[in-house]
């Protein structure tokens, strides 16, 4: 299930944005600018479908360290310099909006600030998800809604059109996503958010000389890197066994010229080893370097032979020398023909070299603190009616 559209509103510098998305889209931009905000941001849609929304808000700081700081829009005065920001009665609620969708299928989520308490709960600076909607097709419209969320109130509609209450009473932290994708009534929600929980999100392998990684590891059969890496040996072998071998040689001879890679088994204890020309044994994980362990990362993760619908690189460079930029462009070009990448990135060699691969670029820039994409022709988008 590619995006071919991600809106993002309220959220850090994200003020009010769209973004087409192609099967390999990298973002690049100088620092600050908002590519982590976006990163963060996309990751937060997959963290709805696991029920996990406003906990991870609350590890960024909590929600009113999430919400765009600025005004709710920008006079024409200000935009051209003859006037100072300031703050305006504003004319809609302040709320942290994302949604994306492609040709068949789209969703949106609208969290707010909560309600007065009165009942003396310590999680009143908890946001509330205040609106959700699923809808068929590329933008929504009343026609094609056929899952829908208003405070409490879960509305499902069925094969002849017509709508039936599914929950009148959904708390205000839960999900439609979590908690209306029935499989009787509600299949295609269901199968919706299992598509978005199947997102996978690579962002900062640790490589220090403590990481998981270049510890032996108890192995079973790993399609899946995990996030943090710590199961590389075993995914690495996976490949070997099931996977594209030829393309994990062929990827670690081009990195690094005349080495071989494999994994070692001592009592189900897996580790990595690495075959140089002209050493007369191989290098164990905690010999290797930060950005030869990181090249092994990123080759188990692009190589997985369960490829996800999409996957998210953020700053793949990092650690990397420049010569092997060249290598891991070819690399997620390869991955984009099975599944859809995004590539967060500031690194100009890797930029140029995706771009080589056929990769669209979409540059973030500043203004005014908002996040904008200036030489980005968005798509047409809609938010949900409320």
């Amino acid at each position: 299930m590619p995006i071919h559209r991600l809106a993002i509103s309220g959220y850090r510098s994200l003020r009010d944005i769209v973004l087409g998305l192609d099967r390999l889209t990298v973002v690049t931009g100088a620092n600050g600018s908002g590519k982590s905000s976006l990163y963060r941001a996309l990751r937060l849609l997959a963290e709805v479908a696991q029920g996990r929304a406003i906990p991870s808000l609350a590890r960024e700081g909590g929600f009113a360290s999430a919400l765009w700081a600025g005004p709710e829009t920008f006079g024409r005065q200000v935009l051209t310099g003859t006037r100072r920001v300031e703050g305006t009665v504003r004319r809609h609620p302040v709320e942290l909006k994302l949604g994306f969708s492609n040709d068949d299928v789209g969703y949106a989520i609208a969290l707010g600030l909560p309600a007065p308490s009165y009942e003396g709960t310590f999680f009143s600076q908890d946001p509330e998800i205040k609106a959700e909607s699923v809808w068929t097709g590329p933008i929504v419209g009343r026609a094609n809604v056929f899952a829908e969320r208003r405070g409490p109130l879960v509305r499902l509609r069925d094969g002849t059109g017509t709508w039936t209450e599914a929950l009148h009473d959904l708390p205000a932290f839960d999900s439609l996503m979590t908690h209306g994708a029935d499989p009787r009534d509600a299949l295609d929600v269901l199968m919706l958010r299992e598509r978005m929980r199947a997102w996978r999100f690579y962002d900062h392998f640790r490589t220090d000389q403590d990481a998981p990684a270049r510890r032996p590891q108890i192995g079973t059969r790993t399609p899946v890197l995990a996030g943090d890496g710590a199961d590389v040996a075993a995914a690495i072998q996976t490949i070997i066994e099931i996977g594209d071998r030829g393309a994990l040689d062929a990827t670690i001879a081009e990195a690094f010229p005349g080495a071989s890679l494999s994994v070692a088994s001592n009592e189900g204890q897996f580790s990595l080893e690495l075959r140089q020309h002209g050493l007369l044994r191989p290098l164990r994980g905690t010999e290797l370097s930060d950005g030869t362990l990181r090249t092994i990362l990123l080759a188990a993760a692009l190589l997985s032979p369960r490829p996800p619908e999409l996957m998210v690189l953020n700053e793949p460079e990092t650690s990397l020398h420049a010569d092997l930029l060249a290598p891991l462009a070819k690399l997620i070009a390869r991955a984009a023909e099975g599944t859809q990448v995004l590539v967060v990135s500031h690194a100009a060699a890797l930029v140029a070299a995706l771009e080589r691969q056929g990769a669209a670029r979409i540059t973030l820039d500043k203004r005014l603190g908002e996040t904008l994409a200036p030489d980005h022709d968005p798509p047409s988008w809609t938010w949900p009616k409320r």
